[in-house]
């Protein structure tokens, strides 16, 4: 009985014998078919290239020499178009440092003729049997990289975030040479949303444009998308620069309802996507698609709050006709001195943000803002709490922490004589530093109930008079230095600004 006659013919290995001697073919594929492999037998190395056209095979054995292409040739070939192939190759005495060549060259071992058919046979059953080990160890890696893909997608309420963990994972776990992940717009389209490209593509390359509305019907269709070739070339409105030579797809679906896909592509010749991969990107597609949801819905909910906490900030610079639109100016300088003193850009938006809720806390000075004239000094006691008021406000918000320190402290000074905890230098967060100079500009330019605004070189004068006093020197100093410039700018917009 033979060795594997229990497993299905369609997962018993399958062994290609290479040799010119149709004898030594014919014994070899009765003995090792009795083991219960599959065989097939070629007469030499280009008939052998044939058959690896046309199935995949987990060992080939050859002879070293034979007509028209010999072994260490078809080891070439085999090397490039099927490299999880264990090669093994047959020769005679007089070629034995050749066989030991072709082992550093990447076959798996050789064999002497004449040779015993057991011997042949130990040496198939022990290298599959490897074979099987490093599979199966592949797999016990891949469902580790699958665990730790997974939490972190499901860990993430950032679109960003959650788009660059799936396409790392079809760079590094599918090995694709390209990721793109396409997502729908809420009117019955898709775009691409994200494109990463793998070592060596580089971002000359064009990658060309998948057809998505073929794509979308055939998902929507449940159909599967695995295509090599020139069929996968077909899937596409603008071809890419390079040949495609494997391409898989898989839907994003919640209940359903068709978000996106994600696709890969391999630009390597005979390099293919099987069914192991295309599996292992659905599983990554089935919680890419839970944590995209979540995370469009968190956008949303984000945009809502955002616009709520903007609307309000707008409501009290309107309780004050002499405030009106305070807020706004001081996001615009605020943002633009964040930039001249070389802050990145998503800092940047913190500060515009920051600057444009930093009188938020106004809503809870119980007292008329509007009042002409100049505050008592009790009114003034309960202003100077309209900071922590503006905290306390945002701090239940998690996503608005990063602005909270510059509306809390945008009234601390330089010289640790500010308010409301008496911060000196450094210690004052830049954010609040920032808008500090921002708002008193804005302040002093603007009518007020209780005076006329001040004239822009008087306010310039006065900022670099409080310069390492009130303000922190190198943040006014810029100001002063670059607002004259930003003026310019502001005019040639049609923008209004302060004489």
């Amino acid at each position: 009985m033979g060795a594997l006659e229990a497993v299905s013919p369609d997962e018993r290995p399958r062994v290609l014998v290479v040799d010119d001697e149709k004898f030594i073919r014919d014994i070899l594929a009765d003995f090792l078919g009795m083991e219960g492999y599959v065989v097939r037998t070629a007469e030499d190395g280009s008939h052998a290239v044939e058959e690896l056209r046309k199935a995949q095979f987990d060992m080939i054995i050859s002879d070293l020499k034979m007509p028209r292409m010999g072994g260490l040739e078809l080891l070439k070939e085999v090397e490039k178009t099927h490299p999880d192939a264990l090669t093994v190759i047959m020769t005679g005495f007089g070629t034995v440092e050749t066989a030991i060549d072709a082992m550093k060259r990447g076959a798996y071992d050789y064999i002497l003729k004449p040779f015993k058919v057991e011997e042949i046979v130990h040496i198939v059953q022990r290298g599959l049997e490897k074979q099987r080990l490093a599979a199966e160890n592949l797999r016990l890696r891949e469902a580790l990289s699958l665990y730790k893909v997974s939490e972190a997608i499901t860990a993430s309420l950032s679109l960003d975030e959650v788009m660059a963990t799936v396409q790392d994972s079809g760079l590094h776990e599918v090995r694709a040479d390209i990721v793109s992940i396409w997502l729908d717009d809420g009117e019955g389209s898709f775009f691409e949303r994200s494109l990463d490209r793998g070592v060596g593509i580089g971002e000359e390359f064009d990658v060309g444009r998948i057809d998505a509305a073929e794509v979308s019907l055939r998902l929507i269709r449940g159909e599967l998308v695995v295509e090599h070739g020139a069929q996968a070339a077909k899937l596409f409105e603008k071809q890419p620069e390079k040949p495609i030579a494997s391409m898989a797809c898989v839907p994003l679906k919640m209940r359903e309802r068709l978000l996106g896909w994600i696709v890969v592509l391999s630009l390597t010749a005979g390099k293919r996507f099987d069914e192991g991969q295309r599996k292992l990107l659905s599983i990554i597609a089935s919680r890419a698609a839970a944590a995209i949801e979540n995370a469009r819905l968190y956008e949303d909910l984000q945009a809502t709050f955002q616009q709520t906490i903007e609307s309000l900030a707008r409501t009290i610079d309107k309780m004050d006709r002499y405030t009106a639109g305070h807020s706004e100016r001081v996001a615009i300088f605020a943002s633009a001195l964040a930039r001249w003193l070389g802050l990145p850009e998503d800092q940047v938006e913190i500060v515009r943000q920051a600057a444009l809720m930093h009188d938020i806390g106004k809503v809870g000075c119980v007292m008329n803002l509007n009042k002409p004239g100049k505050l008592t000094q009790d009114e003034y006691e309960i202003f100077k709490k309209h900071p922590i008021y503006g905290r306390d406000i945002l701090d239940p918000i998690k996503f608005l922490e990063p602005v909270i320190p510059g509306v809390h402290l945008h009234h601390e000074r330089w010289d640790g004589r500010g308010y409301p905890l008496g911060l000196a230098a450094q210690e004052v967060p830049l954010i609040a530093r920032i808008i500090a100079v921002a708002d008193t500009y804005d302040a002093m330019t603007s009518d007020r109930s209780y005076r006329r605004a001040v004239p822009h070189e008087v306010t310039v004068n006065e900022l670099t008079r409080c310069s390492g006093s009130q303000f922190d020197p190198d943040v006014s100093g810029t100001f002063v230095d670059m607002i004259d410039g930003f003026r310019d700018e502001l005019r040639d917009r049609g923008e209004e600004v302060p004489e």
